[in-house]
């Protein structure tokens, strides 16, 4: 722990030798440009890889950076971020060589963490022709990484978070990033907003405050009882149901 303590100490003296009111103005509030949601790895820390300082990424962490619509954790996260703290840019960031994803490329149990390596195995039984076409294991893990990420920013997509805030007149612009450990850069899987038209005949949801607008005065005559409450102010649920069965990835 005291390695710890010195660490700090010293990181503090170097920030104030920079700026002496350094932390009274980090001490003010935050208000960052990007939601970073990221892989738990140790070696990917998501200010670092990215060249920002600190109060300038809001950060979301956890093992192969999935994004489970039934992840309170998650959904808690990125509701505030997009609904308080306005976020411009969100992030899935995966990295080559994750052992999460080659967790669950396995046909080996882990534990636990089995229950929660099935949404990436979902990612597998998705794209499981395209990887069976590629010969090389190390490439092909290569490529799960990369549809991993990319099936992540879909999920982001279906929330309701996501689509509420697209109705909006200046909406977070979702991207998928995968992080080389071998030479430190990022690359850019080109995920962007106008990829997501596909899903909206399925996953596309609308607000009750939206829907009453187009009540019919016969389902109004029929709900007397809520006439002293404002029922649009029920903002309805705030996460969409789980995905399918997992599959596995024979090498």
């Amino acid at each position: 722990m005291q390695h710890i303590l010195d660490g700090n100490r010293r990181w503090v003296a170097s920030k104030l030798a920079e700026d002496p009111d350094y932390f009274q103005k980090l001490a003010v509030g935050q208000k960052p440009r990007y939601l970073f949601i990221g892989c738990s790895d140790s070696r990917v820390p998501g200010s670092a890889i990215t060249g920002t300082a600190p109060g300038e990424m809001f950060t979301h962490r956890n093992i192969a950076n999935v994004v489970v619509n039934t992840d309170l954790n998650l959904l808690s996260v990125l509701q505030y971020a997009v609904e308080v703290l306005e976020v411009k840019i969100i992030l899935v960031v995966g990295h080559y060589g994750c052992g999460g994803v080659a967790a669950a490329a396995s046909n080996k149990q882990y534990g636990l963490i089995d229950n929660w390596l099935t949404n990436v195995r979902d990612v597998v039984r998705l794209h499981e022709t395209e990887l069976l076409r590629i010969a090389d294991p190390k490439l092909r893990m290569r490529r799960l990484v990369e549809l991993n990420v990319i099936e992540q920013v879909r999920n982001l997509a279906k929330t309701n978070i996501i689509q509420n805030a697209m109705r909006g007149a200046n909406p977070p612009i979702l991207h998928g990033l995968v992080y080389d450990l071998a030479d430190g850069l990022l690359k850019d899987l080109e995920v962007d907003n106008s990829t997501f038209a596909d899903l909206q005949h399925i996953y596309g949801t609308e607000a009750p405050e939206e829907e009453a607008t187009a009540a019919t005065p016969v389902a109004e005559a029929s709900a007397p009882f809520i006439a002293e409450e404002d029922s649009s102010a029920y903002e309805g649920p705030k996460h969409d149901p789980v995905q399918g069965i997992p599959a596995s990835l024979a090498e």
